[in-house]
């Protein structure tokens, strides 16, 4: 069968090869919206400056084919704007509102420019409205929930152009006129028809298929739907299906034509088939793969995948552009779907289907994580005990499904969370999503994501009374916090998570939390209480005997001293990190120790033991074997002999690190996944 293409609304796209990309009708709407773009705002009228963007709005029901409008309308202006377009979805399939945060989020991502994790509503939109200032863009807001949203996102540059598409009017916006959807003409509806039967059968009854554009009003997505039984019925003639609709229509006078025409569809499909549609309705963000449908339906992921296909080739799902099969549920179907579910299906199955296709996107992204951790003979064990179904050829094969289903995986989420009946299973996904993003995307790159994961997580603690857990996503959101400069935000999760890691009597959020705490306190400058908070995690480690732990302490101590110009506590604190470091073997800490050592006596104005001290650390750093901690302490060297007046041997020195430097190139010291520090979620499942 041949793929069909439909808008998220429906529109009026035809699945005859030869006319897919064809856009029907719409032209008096297309010249009113083309004239409105050049027509003087209320402001040019009075002699003031546009202080914002024109915006055009193209209102419908949903199946209106008012998206696939808004999409022709910016093809055919797209060269006015040479700064380029940008799109956001404003509303889910199911008709919940996307947050501005989102929306703003992912136009930022379209500019390519970074949004930090975490960031406010009016942060994000600040930084796009500073984006777009000067530029002549054309933004493309579809399926807008309420004028807030659109309102919240304008640019605050004229010579922009923003294309929002509504159900209904944007109150509160200035300077809007809405170019409001009806049915399609006669001409182009019977030409979409035409698409799917081939002209023939419309030649030869043209009153039956007028008639039938009747029935359904001209309205695109029921079009679309009739276009489809007709054709997986090559032996049936319009009149049939014209006949069978105008029956409908007597029967029930307060359905819509798009609920008729889909109804008559829906009761001809199989039951297997029917019943995978109408569960279609559970899956997150609109968004379907084969493993999606396979484990809502309780079938085979082939059989699944046949029928998705299917439902395609009938206008009852839109296959999206995807190097891996994925499909999208029309917004106006959704509705409809879900109404099918909640008569059709008793609430324990409903709950059920959602309960597997959660467990079945825990185990993809286990697989989608144990890939990248082939050294492990415990991930291959893992790996060889899931289902060949559940398996990923390669780890660049998991990388490309964890980038393609991020939306839905995210969605799961939130829904799994919404849920409330479905916890345990909601914190297994987020555990899960976590590590697999960790394991491909990095957690700095990830950070956006991962903060609404730990939000999420926070509150399923918080609902089932869980500390450990409550303490764990409190940590991640500080360190996340703290990463973009939200330090007093940082300091507030610190000091909640120390709480209650106390209330769970967990020894690791613990200490965590008041190292982290003293952190907090040295970005904001408060040397003292740093020192005091990072001296309370040091008695908690040395209590435990996490002598190597006690080591870095001790530095971190010594560096809070050294700010405060304390340097007589700095060289002792330094020395017992010294000590501690030579006594567990960590010969690259020592170096680095050493130099510390060196850096406070110079502070202290004590160059001759500064210098003793820079030539044992270049020794230590030489055992270690690592060049940039050799070249590193090869520049302090020679930084210390300028002090000193021998500008000569401090250039041989210098000679000597760029030499080191050259060899081998600078490298992060660590991984972004394994900088971040991020505390585990921690879950009641064995599972890991």
């Amino acid at each position: 069968m041949t793929d069909q293409a439909v808008d998220p609304d429906g529109a009026e796209l035809s699945a005859h090869p030869a006319t897919t990309d064809r856009f029907l009708g719409r032209s008096r709407e297309l010249k009113e919206l083309r004239a409105d773009i050049a027509r003087a705002g209320l402001d040019t009228l009075s002699g003031r400056k546009a202080p914002r963007a024109r915006v055009l709005l193209i209102a419908g029901r949903p199946g209106s084919g008012r998206t696939r409008l808004a999409e022709e309308l910016v093809r055919l202006v797209a060269d006015r704007y040479p700064d380029g377009v940008l799109r956001a979805r404003l509303s889910e399939p199911g008709g919940t509102p996307v947050p501005v945060e989102q929306a703003a989020r992912d136009l930022l991502a379209g500019l390519g420019l970074p949004a930090p994790a975490g960031a406010a509503e009016e942060e994000l939109a600040a930084a796009l409205r500073a984006a777009l200032t000067g530029r002549r863009m054309l933004l493309l807001l579809d399926d807008a929930a309420g004028a807030d949203q659109v309102d919240a996102l304008l640019p605050d540059a004229p010579d922009c152009l923003v294309v929002a598409v509504s159900q209904g009017p944007l109150t509160g916006i200035a300077d809007v006129r809405p170019c409001t959807l009806g049915g399609l003409d006669t001409k182009s509806a019977l030409e979409l028809l035409t698409g799917y039967t081939g002209s023939v059968r419309i030649t030869v009854d043209p009153r039956s298929a007028e008639s039938l554009v009747e029935g359904c009003q001209g309205h695109p997505a029921a079009l679309v739907l009739a276009g489809g039984w007709l054709a997986a019925r090559p032996q049936a003639a319009v009149s049939d299906l014209a006949k069978r609709l105008h029956t409908e229509t007597e029967a029930g006078a307060d359905a819509t034509p798009l609920s008729r025409v889909f109804r008559l569809v829906y009761e001809q499909l199989p039951a297997p088939a029917a019943r995978t549609l109408r569960l279609l309705c559970l899956a997150p963000a609109g968004l379907v793969d084969p493993h999606t449908a396979s484990a809502l339906a309780g079938c085979s992921v082939d059989a699944a995948r046949t029928t998705l296909d299917d439902l395609v080739a009938l206008g009852l799902l839109r296959a999206v552009a995807s190097p891996l099969p994925q499909y999208e549920v029309p917004g106006c179907l959704h509705p409809l779907l879900r109404a099918l579910a909640e008569s059709q299906e008793r609430p324990a199955e409903l709950q059920l289907a959602r309960a597997r296709m959660l467990e079945r996107t825990v185990r993809l992204l286990q697989s989608c994580r144990a890939i990248t951790e082939t050294d492990s003979p415990q991930a291959r064990e893992k790996l060889s005990g899931l289902p060949p179904a559940l398996r990923f050829p390669t780890p660049r094969a998991a990388a490309d499904w964890l980038r393609i289903r991020r939306p839905a995986l995210l969605a799961s989420t939130r829904l799994a969370v919404a849920d409330g009946e479905l916890d345990t299973l909601a914190r297994r996904l987020m555990s899960q999503l976590v590590r697999a993003l960790a394991a491909h995307v990095g957690t700095q790159a990830a950070a956006p994501d991962l903060y609404g994961v730990h939000g999420l997580v926070l509150d399923v603690a918080e609902r089932r009374g869980l500390p450990r857990e409550k303490a764990a996503a409190l940590l991640n959101l500080g360190d996340l916090d703290a990463q973009t400069g939200r330090t007093r935000e940082a300091l507030a999760r610190y000091r909640a998570a120390l709480d209650a890691g106390r209330e769970a009597n967990d020894p690791y959020a613990t200490g965590r939390a008041m190292e982290s705490v003293g952190g907090a306190y040295q970005e904001l400058g408060d040397h003292d209480r740093a020192a005091d908070w990072f001296g309370r995690a040091l008695a908690d480690r040395l209590a435990r005997g996490e002598h190597p732990e006690a080591a870095r302490l001790y530095g971190r101590i010594g560096t809070a001293h050294t700010y405060a110009g304390r340097y007589g506590e700095a060289l002792r604190n330094w020395r017992a990190a010294l000590a501690g470091y030579r006594r567990s073997g960590d010969v690259a800490a020592s170096a680095r120790a050493l130099s510390e050592i060196a850096r406070v006596q110079e502070y202290a104005g004590r160059p001759e033991e500064s210098l003793r001290t820079c030539q044992e650390a270049v020794e230590w750093a030489r055992r270690a074997e690592d060049v940039r901690l050799q070249a590193a302490v090869q520049l302090r060297l020679a930084d210390t002999l300028d002090r000193l007046g021998d500008p000569a041997a401090a250039r041989l020195h210098r000679a000597a690190a760029e030499r080191m430097l050259g060899e081998k190139p600078p490298e992060d010291d660590a991984r972004p996944e394994q900088a971040a520090n991020a505390c585990e979620i921690r879950t009641a499942s064995s599972e890991d």
